[in-house]
């Protein structure tokens, strides 16, 4: 009799484990984003891929394949100088993008998106405000 229990106690807490595994099985992938959805996507910490290249006058889409909540936050002096500014939200400079952080201001909760099209050639450094900390970050390569 006691081994029923033992079995029913180990089967219930395995299956309260993998409950949440859908979520987490998305840190391990390489590539969250499919098809034209999006080009980037965001786990719990890292913009997957982390660098993407793209031709002059291309959109990238990122996407919010985790539960956290993330921004898409280009920084002020790591894009090319000729650039528009680019960040969630739509703020103009990373010093505003950072004081709208405060009200959750450019916040993309799961599943939602963020495009830019970029017009200049360069790279383009971003990240995101609140894992920043965790070094989240990420790069476009923009080519001719």
């Amino acid at each position: 009799m006691h081994r029923r229990v033992y079995l029913a106690a180990v089967g219930t807490a395995a299956s309260a484990g993998l409950a949440g595994c859908s979520s987490a099985l998305s840190v391990l992938e390489d590539d969250p984003c499919s098809g034209d959805e999006c080009h980037i996507g965001m786990n719990r910490t890292e913009f997957l891929p982390e660098s993407y290249e793209v031709a002059v006058g291309d959109t990238v889409i990122w996407k919010n394949t985790s539960e956290a909540d993330h921004t898409v936050t280009a920084y002020d002096g790591l894009i090319p100088d000729e650039a528009e500014y680019f960040a969630s939200g739509g703020y103009e400079s990373q010093e505003a993008a950072y004081d709208a952080w405060e009200d959750r201001g450019g916040r993309l909760g799961s599943r939602q998106t963020f495009e830019h099209t970029f017009e200049v050639p360069g790279t383009y450094e971003y990240f995101c405000i609140p894992h920043e900390g965790a070094e989240m970050a990420g790069e476009i390569v923009v080519t001719e």
